[in-house]
């Protein structure tokens, strides 16, 4: 029974990755750096044969480590680099300096640029976590405090390496409080109080020197994470945060396995195996909260992508609403309701409903030619999905229309201001608490649009090329999420331009008392989507950070079908819309628009 629990802990973990969504390709793989608190099994070889199969990581084996668990998402088999995997980190290991049978952290980064050419992926996930066996070696007197200093310049030695080979993503976690440890607790108040202090002061240091390198990193704020579930076991599904969770020989977990465990739930349980060393349950966290580091900025730069679907689907409705052709010379109303639905990744990256309404006015000089104005009001409710919380976006829009119809030809022009009004709920899961960080922020969307077509045919059945161009300036405030922990990211300023250029067909068939009408197109976006998204710890100054942003296709199809008729004397005109072929995503939605005159 005592050894089946981790087996279950383990399994349940790789399910509930297995579940998570996938954005996109965020990376090629994954490469790791480090000591033992990242190392998965490079000196399992020097454990006795009967168990090796049972143990080797500085964990509650056989749990996996945080780096693990980010390799299994994010791609790459988490293993070490003696096990083929890229997985570098050697327990013990120093920054600079060998240190037992390890080699220094800036000699693994060494040895993999060397076995591949000095060159390093620049589409993979790299994580430098390093400098704990260094404060370790200074609390027992064994080297300087000042040597920390040297320590630092090594982390800023690798990621200068890294980046010069050609890595743009580099994770880089500041060191836990170690002053909160089993055996910091043991050694009492005094051997606490320094290692705090040591750990704190490194941080400052290596943080400091990135930033003065010019280097840009994505830290993890690993001092204050450790030090939130400290004082809210409960909270994070623990009983023990003070005392071992394993009886290894020596106390020291490599040879830690489920015979071992002081309770049969203590790599579930307890949030140390060893003295220093997380548990399988403190792995996880760990690996949970740099997952929520990692993806979201992806999340939040979703919004202003969100903003040009709906400005796109709004300019269809303006352009379209003298789709019948020119009214009498005169004064004009016309108003219209939407239902837009956006959904991408199936539901995984977002999906939100978007009710909207229009309302404008025309005149007509009876020969062809219309001048208007409009204003419209939406709400956007949509869910991130998988406990990752939501945004909410209302946008309130004024805008002006000019167009010429003729007996065939037929082209107008528009332009509009919206006003955005945010607000994003990031929820974050870390093991099986879920903190809530929300933000509020605002912005705005500027348009200029232009269409027009050509109808062929004498009779009923009219058809002919149609032809659009739609440029869009998203810019949103940046914003602080509340509720200040670990966990809580601040945004710079969100821009996305969108310039979207449509070419197609569309027929309409004159029945008497309705006609129906079905128009497609093909549209390219002529801007791209930003390539990185941008964030910062709210616990870790001056350190903004990027990740890769989110690819939405340039290329799809859209598709209208619809009837205009008469409707209580008025004008009508009901359809529906869709994208086709928008690899990963689609928008949808129904429209219904009424006119008349005065």
């Amino acid at each position: 029974m005592s050894s089946s629990r981790p087996f279950r802990s383990a399994l349940a973990a790789a399910l509930a990755l297995a579940c998570m969504p996938a954005l996109a390709a965020e990376y090629s793989g994954t490469v790791f750096f480090g000591d033992s608190l990242t190392d998965s099994g490079h000196f399992r070889g020097a454990l006795p044969p009967e168990l090796q199969p049972l143990a080797g990581k500085f964990t509650s084996n056989p749990g996996l480590v945080w780096a693990e668990h980010l390799a299994d998402r994010y791609g790459g088999n988490g293993r070490t680099d003696g096990e083929g995997g890229d997985n570098y980190a050697q327990g013990g290991s120093k920054v600079t300096v060998p240190s037992g049978q390890a080699d220094s952290t800036v000699a693994q980064v060494a040895h993999y640029l060397g076995t591949r050419g000095g060159s390093a992926d620049p589409d993979a996930l790299y994580s430098v976590w390093t400098g704990a066996n260094d404060i370790f070696a200074v609390a027992r007197g064994e080297a300087p405090a000042q040597g920390l200093a040297v320590s630092a310049g090594g982390v800023v030695q690798m990621v200068g390496s890294l980046q010069a080979a050609g890595a743009r993503y580099i994770l880089v976690p500041n060191l836990p409080d170690m002053g909160i440890t089993p055996d910091a607790i043991a050694a009492g108040p005094a051997a606490q109080g320094a290692l705090s202090q040591l750990s704190a002061s490194y941080n400052d240091a290596m943080y400091g020197a990135l930033a003065a390198a010019g280097h840009r990193v994505i830290p993890l704020d690993t001092y204050n994470m450790l030090r939130e579930v400290v004082a809210s076991p409960a909270t994070y599904g623990l009983r023990n945060v003070t005392e071992p969770g394993c009886m290894a020989p020596g106390g020291n977990s490599l040879a830690c396995y489920p015979a071992l465990y002081v309770t049969p739930d203590a790599a579930d349980s307890y949030l140390f195996a060893d003295g220093v060393h997380p548990s399988a349950a403190g792995h996880a966290i760990l690996a949970d909260y740099a997952v929520s580091v990692l993806e979201g900025p992806r999340l939040v730069s979703v919004v202003p992508h969100s903003a040009t679907v709906i400005g796109r689907a709004r300019a269809d409705q303006v352009a379209s609403h003298l789709a019948a052709g020119a009214p009498p010379e005169g004064m004009h109303w016309w108003g219209g309701l939407r239902a837009d639905n956006q959904r991408y990744a199936h539901a995984d990256l977002y999906d939100g409903i978007a009710p909207a309404g229009l309302f404008g006015m025309d005149w007509s000089n009876g020969n062809g030619l219309v001048f208007g104005t409009f204003a419209g009001y939406g709400k956007l409710d949509a869910d991130f999905g998988q406990r990752r919380g939501g945004f909410e976006q209302s946008d309130t829009t004024l805008g002006g229309f000019v167009g010429w119809y003729g007996q065939r030809a037929w082209v107008n022009a528009q332009a509009s201001w919206t006003r955005l009004d945010i607000e994003v709920t990031r929820e974050v899961a870390m093991g099986p608490a879920v903190r809530s960080h929300r933000g509020d922020s605002d912005g705005r969307n500027i348009g200029v649009g232009v269409s027009g077509g050509y109808a062929f045919g004498e009779g009923a059945l009219r058809h002919g090329p149609v032809a659009a161009l739609l440029w869009q300036q998203v810019k949103i405030d940046g914003w602080d999420e509340d509720n200040l922990s670990s966990t809580a990211l601040a945004y710079p300023e969100l821009a996305r331009d969108s310039l979207i250029g449509s070419l197609g067909w569309q027929a309409s068939y004159d029945a008497g008392a309705f006609t129906p009408y079905l128009r497609a197109t093909w549209d390219h976006d002529f801007e791209d989507a930003p390539g990185q998204a941008r964030a910062s710890l709210r616990t870790v100054a001056g350190m903004e950070y990027a990740v890769p942003g989110v690819d939405f296709d340039d290329d799809y199809g859209s598709v209208v079908l619809g009837a205009r008729f008469e409707l209580f004397g008025l004008a009508a005109d009901l359809g529906a819309r869709t994208t086709v072929n928008r690899k990963g995503g689609s928008d949808n939605g129904l429209f219904l628009g009424l006119s008349g005159g005065f």
